[in-house]
């Protein structure tokens, strides 16, 4: 495991985690220090944590809650995974909220999110503004905290058990759709690809990583964009095709919703302008 510290203050850190375990690695029992959330820019790793199973991929997000045990596997992959990880004072989670201390240890032991729209987005940026030493990490981060909170105090179900050979399959079909997700693909390509039927593949897929193929196939997309929006010259047209949505005005309309803003307005706040985001949500410290 390589750790890089990118930014050290008062209430909020951030630390990028370059892994490169694999199979024939065995896993071990490690501790949360303290509060954090970590969103995976790369690779996929399972989360054992509590008594539940998690299999994370590109743009899924991780909560740690201080003392709290949990272990991470790395069955299906063999080239690593890379995480960038913000770790919060607890008055900065206090001031992010909920106010009741019960809840807030129900949010953030949640363990695991999938790739959500609104979190990849951030991610993205977090993890472009973690390269280039910009000061507005610190924002970032408590944002993409923030919006975990929402997330996960409107989340319902949990990851329910399957067998390990389930899991890799739906791990691989994720990464191949992830690799792939610029190109056209529909639910009966992706199963053919899993050697599934579409149904089961569906069911699969969904009961192991908390989406569906095509949620994933569009939040993959828009987190590829959201990556060459940060650090590309190309025009906005082009990125959109790029990647593989079909039309610009689908881009526009589906960034806007999980971005909360333009992908022009996006562009500018990857450049340094932090305005854009402090209209569309504010956290208070």
């Amino acid at each position: 495991m390589v750790t890089t510290t990118v930014l050290q203050s008062g209430s909020l850190s951030a630390i990028e985690y370059r892994c490169s375990a694999g199979p024939a690695d065995t896993p071990f029992v490690e501790v949360h220090d303290g509060f954090s959330v970590s969103y995976v820019r790369k690779g996929s790793f399972g989360y054992r944590f509590r008594g539940e199973s998690f299999e994370l991929v590109a743009g899924s997000v991780l909560a740690g809650y201080p003392g709290d045990e949990f272990m991470c596997t790395h069955d299906h992959h063999l080239c690593g995974d890379e995480c960038l990880s913000f770790q919060l004072t607890p008055a900065l989670v206090e001031a992010i909220g909920p106010a009741s201390e019960r809840r807030t240890a129900e949010i953030w032991r949640a363990g695991a999110l999938p790739p959500l729209p609104q979190l990849v987005v951030l991610g993205e940026l977090a993890q472009t503004a973690a390269g280039t030493g910009d000061v507005g990490i610190d924002e970032l981060g408590m944002l993409l905290a923030s919006r975990f909170v929402e997330a996960v105090s409107g989340q319902t179900g949990k990851p329910q058990r399957v067998r390990a050979c389930d899991r890799r399959r739906a791990v691989e079909a994720a990464l191949w759709i992830d690799a792939h997700s610029h190109q056209s693909i529909d639910l009966e390509r992706a199963a053919r690809q899993a050697g599934l039927s579409s149904f089961h593949f569906l069911r699969l897929f969904a009961k192991v990583l908390g989406v569906t193929p095509h949620q994933y196939l569009v939040r993959s997309r828009l987190r590829h964009a959201a990556r060459l929006l940060t650090d590309d010259t190309r025009s906005i047209t082009d990125i959109a095709l790029d990647v593989g949505f079909a039309d610009l005005s689908n881009f526009v309309r589906t960034f806007h919703r999980a971005a909360g803003v333009s992908p022009r307005h996006f562009r500018q706040a990857a450049k340094g302008d932090r305005k854009i985001f402090q209209a569309r949500h504010a956290v208070a410290v």
